[in-house]
């Protein structure tokens, strides 16, 4: 910041009228500001010069001679008047200086200096001798921050805490005393159970104001935004709580529509890994909305970093991991399109476990066009994202189609409901690289012959894609089907429920577990298999065979090694396939967010964004 300082010198025949333009150095200033000094004569000067230079300037210095009366005149009854109407600058008082002495001139600088860098109107109103309420309310942010047990009082630790973090020095014993002893003397309740009281808090900063240390507040305001979350350890956010934890915030950054993005619990609050994943949420749809949330948390304060930039780091490009085969990044986007009607809102709810009955309650204008939770791959928690696309369309945008896996969903008791999806999958995806997947949405009903040149089946077959997988969200049990991962990623083949997102590749690529489950389940193998078993039992097995111990207990051993060998060929092929395959689907992600703080039921805030 430079500190712009126009001096009205009132003509005199003594000194020059005007002084060249000067600019003093940074770093011999108290503030380390460099301040550009302008000045103005009205003698050489127009009236259209001074409005120029007045509108530029971030303090105004008028000089008058103490002993000319007619120029002490003139500043109250011309250029105090002018100036106001030009400006909404504040006023400050006189000093006396003298230039050939000089006497308190390099205090005139650092005043002015002090009127720009920590001004005294957005802090006080000397009239009604309070401070104003946006600082009232600020200053109730920073204590709340440094509150760390939230006990409304702050102890000998919260007090340093609040030092070090404010002046990066705390506060001996004895200068803890003086400072408590100071609002017990002026503020009843300022000072309970030898803490300090909100009420002390803001009398300190309030008499740090009357007595001329503006910049004591402002390093404090500058230092600070603020952070608070009460928990009741439910892990949920009851709408109290909720209130309670944005009450920090200027305004209420999460609407209605936040309880049907996230999960929740039965009361329909906010649970812990919906925190979370609101927050994944935010910040990859607008990673600087998150860091301005960041900073109503006072997340640099509490982790002890320069700012909340801190918490974002940036990754490599996506097509760097497509190209390596593997990615660190964890949270997976999912574009859902499909026709009016085709069941995408109540996919998208039962994703987060809500069935028909829960969804019917969800009211058209709190509705979300988002969902996301987690989901295991390969044994990690990742977050996957979904995100309904209007059908009413004719061009679709970049931010559409930019996702890592497609889904097209079909109402299969409508005839007319395919045709969307195989319309949008050949005008945007068909040349693409992007995974796809059918969805066959509401199953439970009476499923109908789409009018379609090909079905379905026969559309995905010739694509390359996986069969269409019959959903219905008319369950109680959804939640389970779509989160069965934690070993293959895929929710159990001829369940009737939802293939995991996480596991589909490019398009006819499934992974190793289920291309062996198919395989044992087909048609083919278990023919054969029956086959085999007769003619065992029917030609070369004697009744003998079957009563000797012996003969079951090579049966028992021969299926042993067969089954170890096959499960390792398949440990070997998954971890292969795990290594060179991970899919690449985040662009945004936390690693980890809002740490538990120690012994108290208050959530911090320790996120690491990743961001490619």
């Amino acid at each position: 910041m430079t500190c712009v300082m126009l001096v009205i010198q009132l003509a005199t025949t003594i000194v020059p009228y005007r002084a060249e333009e000067i600019t003093i150095p940074a770093d011999v200033t108290p503030e380390r500001v460099p301040t550009h000094i302008v000045d103005y004569s009205e003698a050489e000067q127009t009236d259209e010069q001074l409005s120029s230079e007045i509108s530029k300037a971030n303090v105004i210095c008028i000089v008058y001679a103490v002993n000319n009366k007619k120029s002490i005149e003139k500043v109250t009854s011309h250029w105090i008047p002018l100036i106001n109407d030009n400006t909404d600058k504040d006023s400050s008082l006189p000093s006396n200086c003298s230039a050939k002495n000089l006497k308190n001139i390099s205090e005139l600088f650092y005043y002015a200096q002090k009127a720009v860098l920590h001004p005294t109107g957005p802090l006080y109103c000397p009239e009604e001798k309070r401070m104003k309420p946006a600082c009232i309310k600020a200053l109730t942010r920073i204590f709340k921050v440094s509150d760390l047990d939230n006990d409304g009082i702050l102890n000998d630790n919260e007090l340093n805490f609040f030092q070090r973090a404010c002046f990066n020095d705390p506060l001996a014993s004895q200068a803890l005393e003086d400072v408590k002893n100071v609002v017990r003397k002026n503020v009843i309740d300022g000072v309970c159970d030898n803490g300090l009281t909100l009420k002390g808090f803001l009398f300190l900063h309030t008499l740090f104001i009357q007595r001329g240390r503006h910049e004591t507040t402002w390093t404090v305001l500058r230092r600070f935004v603020c952070c608070l979350f009460l928990h009741d350890r439910d892990c949920a956010l009851s709408p109290e709580e909720l209130k309670d934890l944005f009450d920090v915030f200027p305004y209420m950054p999460w609407g209605l529509d936040v309880n049907n993005t996230v999960c929740t619990n039965d009361e329909g609050w906010i649970t812990y890994q919906g925190y979370l994943s609101q927050w994944t949420l935010t910040t990859y749809l607008d990673v600087q909305r998150c860091l301005e949330y960041l900073g109503y948390l006072g997340y640099s304060i509490i982790s002890e970093q320069e700012s909340q930039a801190a918490a974002i780091t940036v990754m490599r490009d996506k097509k760097i991991d497509l190209q390596k085969k593997q990615t660190q990044r964890s949270v997976f986007r999912c574009n859902v399109f499909g026709d009016n009607g085709s069941g995408k809102s109540g996919f998208l709810q039962a994703f987060l476990g809500r069935n028909l009955t829960r969804q019917n309650i969800i009211s058209e204008e709190h509705m979300s066009y988002y969902a996301i939770s987690t989901a295991y791959v390969y044994g990690q928690e990742k977050y996957l994202m979904l995100h309904e696309v209007f059908p009413d369309f004719d061009v679709l945008s970049d931010a559409d189609q930019a996702c890592d896996i497609v889904c097209l969903a079909y109402d299969a008791s409508n005839p007319h409901s395919f045709e969307y999806c195989a319309r949008a999958f050949k005008q945007y995806f068909m040349d693409t690289k992007t995974p796809c997947m059918m969805i066959a949405a509401k199953s439970d009903l009476q499923e109908t012959k789409q009018l379609y040149a090909l079905t379905p089946l026969e559309f995905c077959r010739k694509h390359k894609m996986p069969p269409p997988q019959a959903f219905t969200c008319n369950t109680a049990d959804l939640q389970r089907h779509l989160h069965q991962t934690h070993h293959h990623g895929h929710a159990p083949v001829g369940s009737g429920s939802l293939c995991c997102f996480s596991h589909a590749r490019l398009r006819c690529n499934r992974c190793t577990f289920c291309h062996l489950q198919n395989f044992i389940n087909s048609e083919l193998v278990q023919t054969g298999k029956a086959k085999l078993y007769t003619a065992i039992l029917s030609r070369h097995v004697t009744q003998a065979d079957l009563k000797s111990s012996t003969f079951w207990l090579r049966v028992s051993v021969g299926a042993t090694v067969f089954a170890v060998l096959g499960f390792a060929m398949y440990r070997v092929l998954l971890k292969q396939r795990g290594s060179n395959a991970n899919p690449t689907f985040a662009r945004l992600v936390p690693k980890s967010f809002c740490a538990v703080l120690p012994t108290t039921m208050v959530y911090g805030v320790n996120p690491s964004f990743q961001l490619s």
